[in-house]
């Protein structure tokens, strides 16, 4: 038997299993110092310490050190400090250097003894320069890693079109698959700037209420149908899949407005068409965590290919919505 705490390293971070053992005085909310793959870090409890079977537990677990004090919480505002000074100082080399890059953030190991710099480009970018000036001005090894637009946002955070902050700066710990055919099933108009969000992607709540869709829409026939009623042939031309109410054309001329209730017969024997742009699913890539999202590898000795930080631990079974 194991007792484990789910730890989270950043706001809407993922969520890593600690082995907590002897620790039983620890929280949800509290700030602990824990071993991770490259020495000590900071983290907060999200998920309480609980018990689990030998077998259900990750291999090679890290454990938990001590609750966090004041000389850590110290330590941490000093690197912040530290983070404000190395990102002024790669801005304005970026600048000199005519680098095409954007950098986004800047962040300090627990002891300082690294730091990863965050940027974005269209393009591969020799940063070998960069790196070797950085290097000898912050005295700590550099690490360079490229992230993609959605990493971006959710570093840098912001306002939606709803009036929020952002869900994946808010709460959303990892991205998931986002497709055109989730808008088009919600009946959302096809324009880009209505279903993007900042990052210029489909926006993440596209799939909330996905499944809820999907069930509701079981037995709705979909827009450019032909269905079979009691005065003849007529085709769906639009479709209130909350309210389960079809609006159809009939053959003989008007329009009417009706329950899915009232079809003759189940659609699925009686719709008949081929299949249009509205049945082709068109499911973007799948959007990787940012740990895989490195696009580039730093190069010399003060810096190195992109490396999770707290890889080989795993996250702790989450029992809330998983749409979360």
């Amino acid at each position: 038997m194991k007792r484990l705490a789910g730890i989270q390293f950043k706001r809407a971070g993922r969520v890593y299993s600690f082995d907590c053992a002897g620790m039983n005085e620890i929280k949800a909310g509290d700030e602990v110092i824990v071993e991770t793959e490259l020495g000590l870090g900071l983290g907060k409890v999200v998920f309480p310490p609980k018990d689990v079977e030998d077998s259900e537990a990750p291999p090679d677990l890290k454990r938990v050190v001590r609750l966090a004090d004041k000389s850590d919480f110290e330590r941490e505002r000093k690197n912040r400090e530290r983070e404000d000074a190395a990102f002024d100082l790669c801005s304005k080399l970026i600048k000199q250097k005519n680098l095409e890059m954007k950098l986004v953030n800047v962040e300090y190991f627990y002891d300082a003894s690294k730091a990863i710099f965050f940027f974005s480009a269209e393009h591969r970018v020799d940063f070998r320069e960069l790196v070797r000036d950085l290097a000898r001005a912050l005295h700590t090894r550099i690490e360079m890693k490229q992230i993609g637009v959605r990493d971006e946002t959710k570093m840098m955070g912001g306002i939606g079109c709803c009036g929020r902050p952002v869900c994946c700066a808010s709460f959303l710990r990892e991205f998931q698959p986002v497709s055109v055919k989730m808008a088009k099933e919600q009946n959302l108009a096809m324009n880009p700037t209505k279903i993007s969000g900042l990052c210029g992607r489909l926006m993440c709540c596209l799939a909330y209420e996905h499944e809820t869709y999907e069930e509701l829409s079981k037995d709705i026939p979909r827009k450019g149908k032909t269905v079979n009623l009691p005065e003849g042939p007529a085709k769906v031309i639009d479709v209130n899949v909350i309210k389960k109410l079809v609006t159809l054309s009939l053959e003989s001329g008007g329009t009417v407005t009706m329950p899915v209730e009232k079809l003759c017969v189940p659609c699925s024997q009686t719709c008949s068409q081929p299949a249009d742009e509205d049945d082709l699913e068109m499911d973007l890539p799948e959007v990787t965590r940012l740990d895989n999202e490195s696009g580039v590898e730093g190069s010399g000795q003060n810096s190195g290919k992109g490396k999770d930080r707290h890889q080989g631990k795993k996250q702790l079974p989450d029992d809330r919505n998983k749409n979360e």
